[in-house]
């Protein structure tokens, strides 16, 4: 199956694309339909990862240590969390060839690994607080505080607004184009070994302004990141053409531009194509949930603005829904073009 299709991507199996379009659609479905589990619109996998390590981590992370000392507990945790993913994910491929039951298994295993509708559900509940004309209270946006790490005790509407709009590109690489990638390359251990690595950097790389614990975690997560984190970008300013009043072709100049983009760790490529797209202002400084200053930068074309409404948060939707329809749809275009 697929002969014809190994010359284009040597490196991928096409048998995994229908499983993995199959875990998009899953993910995409039950997460509309539960909203996040505990909270959490992050990859299930991501809750486990920081349930076995994140209390650790936290009490190894000191902000009194020193620098070199932080990096050094910080690779520790880091070698033990990949070997545990390797290990799950290993498992994970062994119980999907033995037990199969049609792919079912597998496309299940995989949906772990990633996250989809709970974001929907997540910005859908923030936008009908916004929409009743009244200060949004805590059930409006706990989920995006607690999915973000970011401190929205103290935030008004419009950085509440952007938190949960940029959480949606930021989301959309990590917990989507990223582990399904790696599921290609090298199937569900690639997917797990990878969310492991968004999960740390996720609670111990602070957007990047880490004191040294989390540079480990930072550091591995963009060197397996980088491409897909790319891709996501990209679909993100294609997004833009099927968004009312969104631009394509700004959020291209966006993302290719030496200014008003985001470093990696702030979000990157898809954080800047949906500022630049819908013509905001998105970033800007905030606290996390531990107490620490994460000094953003504020990312978005000159003079756009920063008070974003439930407006600017229903495009945000809609660019995000159509992001992610968009990876679905080459998905199945890779599978139609290799012939199945």
């Amino acid at each position: 199956m697929f002969d014809d299709f190994s010359p284009w991507l040597p490196f991928i199996d096409p048998d995994r694309i229908p499983v993995a379009v199959l875990a998009l659609v899953l993910v995409a479905l039950v997460g509309v339909i539960t909203g996040a589990l505990r909270a959490n619109a992050n990859p299930f996998f991501w809750a486990v990862t920081d349930g076995l390590f994140g209390s650790i981590g936290a009490r190894l992370d000191r902000k009194e240590r020193k620098a070199g000392d932080l990096v050094f507990r910080g690779f520790f945790v880091s070698i033990f969390c990949l070997l545990f993913a390797w290990l799950i994910g290993h498992a994970a491929a062994k119980l999907a060839a033995d037990d199969a039951f049609y792919g079912i298994t597998e496309v299940l295993l995989l949906a772990l690994t990633l996250t989809g509708g709970t974001i929907w559900y997540a910005l859908l509940k923030l936008y009908f607080a916004l929409k009743s004309n009244k200060k949004v209270g805590k059930g409006a946006y706990y989920t995006i505080a607690r999915s973000t790490r970011i401190d929205l005790s103290g935030a008004d509407d419009f950085g509440i607004t952007r938190t949960g709009m940029g959480y949606a590109a930021r989301i959309f690489d990590k917990g989507v184009v990223a582990p399904v990638f790696w599921y290609l390359l090298c199937g569900l251990a690639g997917a797990y070994i990878y969310a492991a690595l968004g999960a740390l950097a996720w609670r111990f790389g602070k957007d990047g302004f880490t004191k040294g614990f989390g540079k480990t975690p930072l550091a591995l997560e963009q060197l397996m990141g980088f491409v897909p984190h790319v891709l996501a970008g990209v679909l993100i300013a294609f997004a833009g053409l099927f968004t009312p009043t969104g631009g394509m072709t700004r959020a291209f100049k966006g993302i290719l531009s030496r200014e008003n983009r985001a470093a990696y760790a702030e979000g990157g490529w898809p954080l800047s194509a949906m500022a630049h797209s819908l013509d905001i202002s998105l970033g800007g400084p905030v606290h996390d949930l531990d107490g620490s200053s994460l000094k953003r930068g504020w990312i978005g074309p000159d003079g756009a603005t920063a008070q974003l409404d439930a407006g600017h948060l229903r495009r945000a939707l809609y660019i995000s829904l159509m992001a992610y329809l968009l990876f679905i749809v080459s998905l199945m275009g890779a599978v139609l073009w290799a012939g199945l």
